[in-house]
């Protein structure tokens, strides 16, 4: 998806990049070769850039699994977000804090366009509230993780965030959340979408530099 002369995915390189990671695995499947085609090894970006490919499409987590030389912490990320959140800084508190896995999260306000009637069990006006906003705090999409996180995700069959956060509580294990309180827009959905495009000119240089 382009935001203003990039693709979104090769501003997430460059950040990525300018926070001195050295290597991007990319989860390929749909347009794989049109990816691959544009980025190549990540030479141009400073980085090594290489690619798994899922032969049928395993979530978010499941493509985890087909990666054999993971370290011992590394970032996951969707390649839909515009933000300018400071990726290394996330990775240093994680690693300092020897967390198994870290959220960064926003707080997202959702406005109800109608007048909200609470009622009681006879149907009698109880309260009322014109157009209420709720806050809701909600995964970025970006995560840090321990490797010991792969042995809860299985293999060969589709496991999203979902999947792996439901295991995780199940088994008492601990999840940190990150708030986060800058720039962050999911592109992915068409009202983010269009405000990134409508924003990114004038903050070019707070997603990538000069």
């Amino acid at each position: 998806m382009p935001i203003g002369d990039y693709p979104i995915l090769e501003v997430i390189v460059r950040q990525i990049a300018r926070a001195g990671f050295d290597r991007i695995t990319m989860a390929v499947n749909h347009q794989a070769e049109l990816i691959k085609a544009f980025f190549g090894d990540g030479r141009k970006w400073g980085l090594t850039i290489d690619y798994s490919m899922e032969e049928t499409p395993l979530s978010t987590m499941g493509p985890l699994k087909l990666i054999p030389d993971l370290p011992d912490n590394f970032l996951v990320m969707n390649g839909d977000i515009l933000t300018d959140l400071d990726y290394g800084a996330f990775f240093t508190a994680h690693t300092d804090n020897k967390r198994l896995f870290s959220i960064s999260s926003y707080m997202r306000e959702h406005k109800i366009d109608y007048g909200v009637l609470e009622a009681n069990a006879a149907s009698e006006l109880t309260g009322f509230r014109e157009k209420p906003t709720s806050g809701y705090l909600v995964s970025m999409g970006i995560y840090m993780l321990s490797s010991a996180v792969l042995a809860h995700i299985p293999e060969g069959r589709p496991f999203g965030f979902d999947d792996l956060m439901h295991a995780l509580l199940a088994k008492a294990q601990t999840v940190n959340v990150v708030r986060f309180h800058g720039y962050w827009l999911d592109i992915g959905r068409p009202d983010d979408y269009a405000q990134a495009i409508n924003e990114f000119s004038e903050m070019k240089e707070k997603f990538i530099g000069h």
